[in-house]
């Protein structure tokens, strides 16, 4: 595909953003923490399911779980399924955070963390902890339009300049209205990319005959990636190993959970939950069908993340639709991107510098986390500089560190026995287990995954620790018997 050509649909697409994003500041002062991170809290369902559903499926969707299909086969597809399955925990602690947030001004989730464990260090940790973990997550959204750009023009656009190109277009879309910025673009790239990625489904179907025949060429050519574990990728121990930190990832990833606080109501949460539902389940078959296709068209690639550039730029879609996707794909991957972006720059403001400051006034605050947007945008273009091969296996590993979180977060709701030091031993203690069996994989008990092993010691940290430590229970009691008191009214008949 021309490079001029892909070049002018990322400048197209660059205009109509900041255009977006600019309007999105009128009638609304981008001047404290609330605002520029929570949006005032009064984002509306339909923009709140959009904006979810543009941050959460990536570059890690039409690249990344395309480029899985094609390595391991329809395992992929259960693989993305079981996140769906725990978007059902937005359901039951969405109303949760979203009441307690409301009423103690939360503008983090690990804010809520030292605040209902009576202890700043737990917010510190924990906000340090997110940082460690999601920065590599933040470098798989900068390697997968790098390896998009790559792909598409047959190298002309180099993988560092595709990821440079994405770093500064996060930088300054992040900048421009916070919040309420990424959630308009959020909102029009969710739109874009789901229905032009769906087309793309239906012309690839066709030029193989139709579904039937679509299929039946899969039978007969790549048979083993129509069953499990098929050619041997998705054992047992890799896909729960796989599946676990994705069941978790809506209440371990402090970007999505941040997002609870921000509906103006819970009619708007319930229409964000249904409406990303919704969105999830037809771009994860998309995704997958595009795998298929990559496998069916292109057996030998050499990385599987080559898999979608190599459909869009094979001549089986007409260069405008193929350009359109891409400019959808790059899109999304911004998006994700920006909104982890505000999502660390907001916990260091507000969980470490507003901790180190005690003083430190929101105004204070809020210039802390402009100032390091920038500074965790260059570590992730750092990091996505290493080329990980598979873009699917560092999101999973990323969020098996943030794993560690859990434990504390259920217990902050249903555990007045929970302590601070139970809080740090199973962050601090189960996060040094996840990065030790990451470095040293042949160091994994019974060759489970590091997520599991995660989980488990830090769930054992947390209670053990906690039972032999005391507790704030005057704390856990105010705050339980608010969040537990307007709980039974929401469900009352």
């Amino acid at each position: 595909m021309s490079t001029q050509f892909v070049y002018s649909g990322i400048a197209i697409y660059i205009i109509i953003s900041l255009f977006v994003a600019f309007l999105s500041k009128r009638g609304e002062k981008q001047n404290n923490m609330v605002s520029y991170f929570l949006g005032n809290r009064k984002l509306g369902g339909f923009v709140s399911a959009l904006s979810y559903s543009a941050t959460t499926y990536s570059a890690f969707m039409l690249v990344g779980l395309a480029g899985l299909t094609y390595k391991g086969g329809v395992g992929a597809l259960g693989f993305e399924l079981i996140y769906l399955m725990g978007v059902s925990l937005v359901t039951f602690f969405g109303p949760r955070f979203w009441f307690a947030g409301k009423k103690y001004g939360y503008i983090t989730p690990t804010e809520m963390l030292g605040d209902r464990y009576d202890n700043r260090s737990v917010a510190v940790v924990s906000a340090i902890a997110s940082c460690l973990f999601l920065i590599p997550y933040s470098a798989v959204q900068l390697s997968g339009i790098g390896y998009l750009l790559q792909g598409i023009t047959n190298n002309n656009i180099s993988y560092t300049t595709g990821v440079m190109i994405a770093t500064v277009m996060a930088i300054v879309f992040s900048y421009i209205a916070g919040i309420r910025s990424v959630a308009w673009t959020d909102s029009l790239q969710a739109l874009f990319m789901i229905i032009s990625s769906t087309l793309v489904v239906f012309i690839a179907v066709q030029y193989f005959g139709g579904f039937g025949s679509f299929f039946g060429k899969l039978a007969e050519k790549k048979p083993e990636l129509l069953t499990v574990p098929g050619n041997g990728y998705f054992s047992f121990a890799n896909f729960i190993g796989m599946t676990l930190p994705w069941f978790f990832f809506s209440l371990s990833n402090p970007q999505v959970s941040q997002r609870m606080y921000m509906p103006k109501s819970l009619k708007s949460m319930r229409t964000m939950i249904m409406g990303f539902m919704l969105f999830g389940l037809v771009y994860t078959i998309v995704a997958v069908i595009w795998g298929f296709t990559a496998a069916l068209q292109f057996p030998d690639l050499e990385k599987a993340d080559l898999a979608t550039p190599m459909i869009l730029s094979s001549g089986m879609i007409h260069p405008v639709l193929a350009v359109i996707v891409m400019v959808g794909i790059l899109a999304a991957a911004i998006s994700t991107i920006d909104s982890i972006l505000l999502t660390l720059s907001s916990l260091f403001a507000r969980d470490v510098y507003g901790n180190m400051k005690k003083e430190a006034k929101d105004s204070a605050q809020l210039l802390a986390g402009k100032i390091v947007i920038p500074i965790i945008a260059l570590l992730a273009y750092l990091f996505a500089l290493s080329e990980i091969d598979l873009i699917a296996m560092l999101s999973v590993a990323s969020s098996a560190g943030l794993l560690v979180m859990v434990p504390a977060i259920i217990g902050t709701f249903f555990w007045r026995r929970g302590t601070s030091k139970g809080v740090l031993a199973s962050i601090i203690g189960g996060g040094m287990i996840v990065i030790f069996l990451e470095f040293w994989p042949e160091f994994r008990p019974f060759g489970l995954a590091s997520g599991i092993w995660g989980l488990t010691s830090s769930t054992l940290l947390f209670v053990l620790v906690s039972l032999f430590t005391k507790a704030p229970i005057d704390k856990a009691d105010e705050f339980l018997g608010f969040v537990n008191g307007e709980i039974k009214q929401l469900y009352k008949p």
